[in-house]
């Protein structure tokens, strides 16, 4: 290599090997010391000798496989709705039913205690339909509020993914055997079925991995009587004070979660068939008959209610008192900081952090997304096991990620340069996965020709590349955005209540866990204000991805 050669290469080199030195600092070496952490004699004793810790694992499984299973029961009749029917507002409806998936935890659980508590609006109605003095429905730290908001926050995922699949399917494969005299369940349980099955395996094993790794629904809804693998990572090591105890759990579940990351990804691969597909429009239909218009009307009203009546629930509480008044109160209190406040700050001032974490997040993951895209996107032998390496943070846990920086990094455990770094390992993936389909989409040919009229390296990068993916590039710094503003496991490690650096979804958990109608409805205001900014950064994403980036 000549000396002239080697300036230009060393430059690019350097430059490209900033996101892995990023994910060996942040990512690689936390998990190293939570590997390194685990591996003592007290720490397995304690977890085998102790049937608290089984029960967790136990239930930790259990209620994943269940929350699952339901969360397909439901959303096998909304796949098919999308799949076979055309009517006015589908779209609206499609967007409608991915908005709580990309709500964070703590405004899926804020908005079902608001819906189901003591208070909520269902039970009003029914004291006051039935003439009872007491609530009739108990759910709040129940099982039965877990699963419900589950269902809620993972029925896009079917939706999405068994649903775009099954839309593209050959309707005349169906009405051939219809034709030849089976009947319509028979011909759903033996044609359809199995080619759906590859979708719904995936969406599954998806869906098993959300709800596996459920932090915010299962801390917050669930109280101490429920506890899984994350929750019982962060009392272990937050309120009992046992980093051993603690890292050892965290081992279980970052094994556990690689491997469905592994089957999932394992899966997909296998799962690739030859199918005579067709396009959406050729396959939906407007409903025919008095029963297909009833079947429809049924399912849109029955998504809608389930999907937004929690959601408008908690709009409604925000802005009403406990006697049902209308009121601005829990906003015009959000620049307030109380006296013996447990986050130490205002709302007000937790919402400012969160708006600067989620800007920084953008120019940082931004900036490595985009170093990572553009390698993967050049010819190279190396991109084999480098697209993996960077999407591991996907399979690796927030509240995994979290206890892992404050027991590697102990003299910044409560600096927000650690909430900065976490915000940004777990938003770059999604930056990546936005670019590289567009990036891949560029032919060859016209940088080629720009390099032969003289532009230099950067220039075509300039003048070329950037704006063939600028639509891909505001999605993935959307992406990074609206994951910052609602990020909330990782944060909870590490912001401390009397740091200053506290961010929404960590004061919209403490003001739920206090007592006091200002406190909860505070919580409600703040929640309300984090559902619309992730709304519009989802309304965003849906405007300008390329193609079908943003599909799980």
């Amino acid at each position: 290599m000549t000396p002239k050669v080697a300036d230009k290469v060393w430059p690019r080199l350097m430059l490209y090997s900033l996101p892995l030195l990023f994910l060996g600092v942040f990512f690689f070496y936390p998990l190293i010391n939570i590997f390194r952490l685990s591996l003592t004699a007290a720490a397995v004793q304690t977890v085998l000798s102790r049937a608290h810790f089984w029960r967790t694992i136990w239930f930790t499984i259990w209620q994943a496989g269940l929350s699952t299973l339901l969360t397909l029961l439901v959303g096998l009749p909304a796949a098919y709705l999308f799949a076979r029917y055309a009517f006015r507002g589908k779209s609206w409806l499609r967007a409608a039913a991915t908005i709580p998936f990309v709500m964070p935890t703590v405004v899926v659980a804020a908005a079902f205690r608001a819906l189901l508590g003591a208070n909520g609006p269902l039970n009003r109605a029914l004291m006051a339909l039935l003439a009872l003095e007491q609530p009739p429905l108990r759910l709040e730290q129940t099982l039965a509020i877990i699963l419900l908001a589950h269902i809620f926050y993972n029925v896009a995922v079917v939706v999405r993914l068994l649903g775009g699949f099954w839309s593209n399917l050959n309707p005349r494969l169906a009405e051939a055997a219809q034709t030849l005299g089976a009947s319509p369940r028979r011909t759903f349980w033996e044609v359809t079925l199995p080619l759906l099955r590859p979708p719904l395996i995936s969406a599954s094993l998806l869906i098993y991995l959300f709800t596996f790794t459920s932090f915010g629904v299962i801390l917050i809804l669930g109280g101490p009587r429920y506890s899984t693998i994350e929750t019982e990572i962060y009392r272990q090591y937050v309120t009992y004070l046992q980093p051993d105890v603690a890292a050892l759990l965290s081992l279980l579940q970052i094994l556990f979660t690689f491997g469905l990351m592994a089957a999932y990804g394992r899966w997909q691969r296998q799962a690739a068939v030859a199918l005579d597909f067709r396009p959406q429009q050729a396959t939906a239909r407007p409903p025919q008959t008095v029963a297909q218009r009833l079947v429809v009307g049924a399912l849109v009203f029955g998504l809608l209610a389930f999907l937004l009546t929690p959601l408008l629930t908690l709009v409604w509480r925000s802005l009403t008192d406990p006697a049902g008044q209308l009121t601005l109160a829990y906003y015009q209190a959000l620049p307030v900081s109380r006296r013996g406040s447990i986050t130490f700050i205002s709302p007000l001032l937790a919402v400012r952090n969160s708006l600067g974490y989620a800007l920084l997040t953008v120019i940082v993951a931004g900036s490595v997304g985009l170093l990572s895209a553009t390698l993967l996107a050049r010819p190279s032998r190396w991109r084999g096991w480098l697209e993996p390496v960077f999407m591991l943070p996907l399979g690796a846990s927030a509240v995994t990620l979290g206890f892992s920086y404050v027991v590697s990094y102990r003299a910044l455990r409560t600096s927000p340069l650690l909430v900065l770094a976490a915000h940004v390992l777990v938003a770059f993936p999604f930056v990546v996965r936005s670019l590289l389909p567009a990036l891949q989409g560029i032919r060859p040919s016209l940088r080629e020709a720009a390099a032969i009229m003289g532009a230099s390296p950067a220039r075509v990068w300039r003048e070329i590349d950037l704006p063939l993916v600028g639509r891909a590039l505001l999605v993935g710094v959307v992406f990074a955005f609206t994951i910052s503003m609602g990020e909330f496991g990782a944060t909870s490690f590490i912001a401390r209540p009397n740091s200053g650096y506290l961010t929404l979804p960590i004061a919209i958990e403490r003001y739920l866990s206090q007592p006091g109608a200002l406190n909860f409805g505070q919580a409600l205001a703040m929640s309300t204000l984090l559902m619309l900014v992730c709304a519009a950064g989802f309304v965003a994403i849906e405007r300008f991805r390329y193609a079908d980036v943003g599909e799980f």
